[in-house]
């Protein structure tokens, strides 16, 4: 299998990850107060949303890749 191709099936298995899951899950901790050994942290919890249509793009560009990686020269 040709680099492209395997590029192309790569991008199709993102694409279809990111419209399954819809977003990627990130945390964070901060320090809020710290007095000698104790300390009091705060825990934000975000999700970076992935849009369906960056996830349709890369969907259809692994596919154009995967056809053009696997076309035979004539």
């Amino acid at each position: 299998m040709k680099a492209i191709a395997i590029l192309g099936v790569i991008l199709i298995v993102l694409g279809i990850l990111a419209l399954a899951y819809k977003g990627i899950p990130t945390h964070t901790e901060r320090d809020v107060v710290r007095v000698g050994p104790m300390q009091t942290t705060i825990e934000t919890k975000k999700v970076i949303e992935i849009p369906p249509l960056v996830a349709g793009l890369a969907i259809a560009g692994g596919v154009v890749l995967v056809v053009v990686g696997l076309r035979k020269k004539t």
